[in-house]
């Protein structure tokens, strides 16, 4: 079973590379203490540092051949991070080390932590942290100097776990931010060209469901002459209520909705006959025609709309023919008098 996204990574390969490094790096400086100090005081403690460096360098290749997804999935990174401080704490204890630099190994695994997973795995991750060291350092100390210790160490590791965690939660937002603007109309709420045209693409790549595939594509009849007598702002609320009435006549998860650019507005309809494709067509236009746009001096402002549907069944026409078949039925309806449907020849 997946683990909750609040334990997650944010970016799963990102996560994955860096925790490769972090695993490798602390490796290598193991093995290099292995020579000196307390780490080399015993035959126990060399043997136990040495043990621990063979078990990270498993670790890291481990993780450096995996899916970082599903990793991700299982919960991996946030078990790392916490084995990290509590493999960082036992060393610590065997080889009777409550130093600085032996503490400091525990920002290893919280740093690593704070600037790739999500907050709940931070906190899990801190929080073994913090608690390991309480018990360790007291155990190898006078406990008055032992309590500065462990103070001073978590305190030092929550507020970079916090302040890293947020600086992530930022970028992540801001990340979020730029990715709906490059694929949603921002002053619509449809999505763009570029999104639409490739759902068209694979709609009409794959094999064509029995009922076909349908294109609606609708059009504000005399915008131009919105935005001269009402200013473009006007213009912009009529584009808006126009979506806002597509999306109460055509549920999302059945279609797709766009806005193509200027004033075309345009839906997908996969699974769908021809006959439901007009009557659906039909039915944003007789809402339209029922439902002015209310002007901020309180005036109501009728709208129209004309709208060419094309239908596609299976072994028929490819995407630039599709498009141009809507379009061309689009513009019979607004050479035949605008505020209609026109449709298509099969």
């Amino acid at each position: 079973m997946a683990i909750p996204r609040g334990l997650r990574a944010r970016q799963p390969s990102a996560a994955a590379r860096s925790l490769v490094l972090m695993i490798g790096v602390s490796a290598v400086v193991l093995a290099g203490v292995s020579f000196f100090g307390t780490n080399a005081a015993t035959t126990v403690t060399v043997t136990a540092t040495w043990i621990v460096v063979a078990f990270l360098a498993s670790l890291a290749l481990v993780i450096h051949v995996a899916d970082p997804d599903r990793l991700d999935r299982a919960g991996v990174y946030v078990a790392v991070g916490a084995l990290g401080a509590l493999i960082a704490c036992g060393l610590n204890l065997v080889t009777q080390d409550s130093s600085a630099g032996a503490q400091a190994f525990l920002a290893f695994p919280v740093l690593w932590a704070a600037s790739h997973l999500r907050r709940t795995a931070v906190v899990v991750v801190t929080a073994t942290a913090v608690v390991a060291n309480a018990i360790v350092v007291p155990m190898l100390v006078p406990l008055d100097v032992g309590i500065s210790d462990v103070l001073l160490t978590g305190v030092v590791l929550t507020v970079v776990a916090a302040m890293l965690e947020r600086a992530g939660g930022i970028q992540e937002r801001l990340v979020e931010a730029l990715e709906q603007q490059a694929t949603v109309d921002t002053l619509t709420g449809l999505v763009n060209r570029r999104v639409f045209d490739d759902a068209l693409a694979v709609a009409l790549a794959g094999p064509a469901a029995d009922d076909g595939t349908a294109l609606l594509l609708l059009d504000v009849d005399s915008f131009k002459q919105i935005n001269d007598q009402h200013g473009h702002p006007v213009g912009d609320d009529a584009l808006v209520h126009l979506a806002g009435i597509i999306r109460r006549q055509i549920r999302a998860g059945d279609a797709v909705l766009s806005r193509l650019g200027g004033d075309e507005l345009a839906v997908l309809l996969p699974g769908c006959t021809a006959d439901v494709a007009v009557a659906r067509a039909e039915s944003v236009l007789e809402t339209v025609l029922s439902t002015p746009l209310s002007l901020p001096d309180g005036s109501l402002l009728a709208m129209s709309v004309s709208v060419g549907v094309a239908h596609r069944t299976a072994g028929a026409l490819g995407m630039r023919e599709f498009y141009a078949a809507a379009d061309r039925a689009l513009y019979r309806a607004k050479r035949a008098g605008r505020g209609r449907v026109e449709v298509a020849p099969a």
